[in-house]
């Protein structure tokens, strides 16, 4: 353990079983406290959580679906009551069910693009406030190469959302960056302002190239974790009105 986490928190999307369970993990071994998330899966959750307090960093499970807006606002919420901040967020969830594309239904199209797509932008909407308000934050997309290989077959509805998670991360980088840049301008002196909007235009420069903006982690050369950094360092699905549920509580 090194400890670099110490003192953040970390949430992880389906984090009961395989690379979900993993990250928890590791985060905790470097000193993170975890909230684990599962749609439905909280024997599973617990058991997790057992295992991460067993390395003796606090945990919790919040049973939220993320393909619910309301669902994912109320998990930040109990969150924020429980450790008061997110400091690290990975976009991990995903199911990755096999139909060959002339027999996909529109149910399970969106189905899939609901949990990897959407859930990823209710959930990183609802972590950068908190990023940015702490002035440090990591959000981390995992890729993969369903849409690069075409040996992948079936996985049209998959190939789409991880295609669509690129985009995603690459426009809410710029977003959360300009954000930052707007915070740090409205509290700085002159000389401070033209020292900022110097940084900005530079990075505006180095964008899309290698150690630009979008920096990729590991694995494949077009797979594997897309960090998007919140620190100097950082399609709405339409669907039938729901009736609003209640905020999850945190266990543990």
């Amino acid at each position: 353990m090194s400890g670099q986490l110490e003192g953040k928190v970390a949430l992880i999307t389906g984090a009961v079983r395989r690379n979900g369970r993993a990250i928890a993990h590791a985060l905790a071994r470097e000193g993170a406290a975890i909230v684990i998330n599962t749609r439905r899966s909280r024997e599973e959750a617990e058991q997790v959580r057992r295992e991460i307090e067993g390395l003796g960093r606090p945990a919790a499970v919040c049973i939220a679906d993320i393909t619910d807006e309301d669902a994912v606002r109320g998990m930040f919420d109990a969150v924020d009551r429980r450790f008061g901040r997110v400091d690290i967020l990975v976009n991990n969830a995903a199911d990755r069910g096999i139909v060959p594309f002339t027999e996909m239904t529109t149910a399970q199209w969106r189905h899939i693009v609901g949990i990897i797509l959407d859930g990823a932008f209710y959930c990183s909407r609802a972590a950068v406030p908190s990023m940015l308000k702490n002035g440090w934050g990591r959000i981390v997309n995992l890729g993969g190469v369903s849409h690069h290989a075409p040996s992948y077959r079936g996985r049209v509805h998959v190939s789409a959302a991880k295609a669509g998670l690129e985009g995603l991360h690459a426009g809410a980088r710029r977003g959360v960056c300009e954000a930052q840049h707007h915070r740090q301008l409205r509290g700085a002196r002159p000389h401070r302002r033209r020292a900022l909007r110097e940084r900005s235009r530079a990075a505006r420069s180095d964008d899309g190239a290698a150690g630009g903006p979008l920096r990729r982690a590991g694995g494949h050369r077009r797979s594997g974790a897309f960090s998007l950094p919140a620190g100097l360092g950082l399609h709405h699905r339409p669907h039938a009105a729901r009736q609003r549920r209640p905020v999850p509580a945190l266990t543990g």
